[in-house]
């Protein structure tokens, strides 16, 4: 826990030994973060008494630094703290929650971008100073899953066999962001593809292998590495975002799930399933902690999918109206 030194050090504590019982690991890290960051401020501001007042709020409001989620968010977190001190009878001013605009959005491959990234992904030539000599299988492999299940990188090098059903077609995952385990089905072909490749790997019947090792088997695969070779491979490919703003996070590893968040969505309206039947499974299967999150993944171009977006949005206005960002 933080050792808090502003003179509301002790209700810090106290609010924080609060919310990690309802946290998880990674929420609760967050919250110790900010809540840090707002104490460190108090201290400087030489705050003497036990009351809040909005000159305080805003030039502390006025401090952060960051896109405009990450403000907020720091924001929703010391609102909590502020109405758990009004409880307690502290005199507080709560500030109301910043607009957030859109400060991100994927790059969403075409479909002849994924063919020629696969079709390179499934030639590596493997060279001397080539350390990992599973590479010319895995990265295939690896690509596959993420594409075809919308994994996050982490997700997918941390597989075990123990985590592969391969007769139900199912992958447990238990080392996600928010320390939330889940259960990701596969398409039958994808599940073929796995087989085969757990066979030319030699890890059927061993739970406790790696799905996708590094040079010692023990160790996996390095996020590093994975996103260097995707780099290396989307130069192959000669994939790039000339002129890309600021915002606008332009093609790498991570965007393939974004690509399978787009055609799944895609998929579902095309299928004649509602928005409202089909968001909240993908949520889920996503691992997303909410719709909002969700919400982040869908924001592809008008020129891929027209009119999807606006779908979306009618759809969050009915589940959150009026109201963007609550605690």
């Amino acid at each position: 826990m933080s050792d808090f030194k502003s003179i509301l050090g002790t209700e810090l504590s106290d609010f924080l030994s609060f919310r990690q019982a309802v946290l998880s690991k990674s929420g609760y890290a967050h919250d110790c973060h900010y809540l840090t960051i707002f104490d460190n401020y108090l201290t400087d501001s030489n705050l003497q008494q036990k009351t809040v007042s909005e000159p305080v709020i805003t030039g502390w409001v006025k401090s952060l630094k960051g896109k405009s989620s990450s403000i907020a968010n720091k924001i929703i977190v010391i609102r909590l703290f502020l109405r758990y001190l009004s409880s307690v009878g502290i005199k507080v001013f709560i500030p109301p929650i910043p607009k957030v605009y859109d400060d991100y959005i994927p790059y969403i491959f075409s479909d002849e971008e994924l063919k020629r990234i696969f079709a390179f992904s499934d030639n590596i030539t493997l060279t001397k100073g080539q350390p990992n000599p599973y590479i010319q299988l895995e990265f295939p492999m690896m690509l596959r899953i993420m594409y075809g299940c919308g994994l996050r990188v982490g997700e997918t090098l941390t597989l075990e066999m123990k985590d592969v059903d391969l007769d139900g077609g199912i992958l447990t995952l238990k080392r996600t962001k928010g320390d939330k385990q889940r259960l990701v089905p596969m398409h039958h072909t994808l599940t073929s593809i796995l087989k085969r490749y757990c066979l030319a790997m030699g890890v059927i019947g061993k739970p406790k292998a790696l799905l996708f090792p590094s040079a010692i088997q023990e160790v996996p695969f390095s996020v590093k590495a994975a996103r260097n070779k995707f780099n290396i491979i989307l130069k192959y490919a000669e994939i790039s975002m000339k002129g890309r703003a600021k915002r606008e996070r332009g093609p790498c590893l991570h965007c393939l799930r974004h690509v399978y968040a787009f055609k799944s969505f895609a998929e579902a309206e095309k299928s004649g399933r509602t928005v409202d039947a089909s968001v909240p499974y993908l949520s889920i299967y996503l691992g997303h902690d909410s719709l909002k999150e969700t919400e982040i993944y869908l924001k592809f171009s008008n020129e891929l999918y027209p009119g999807a977006m606006e779908l979306f949005e009618d759809y969050t206005l009915q589940v959150f109206p009026e109201v963007a960002y609550e605690e």
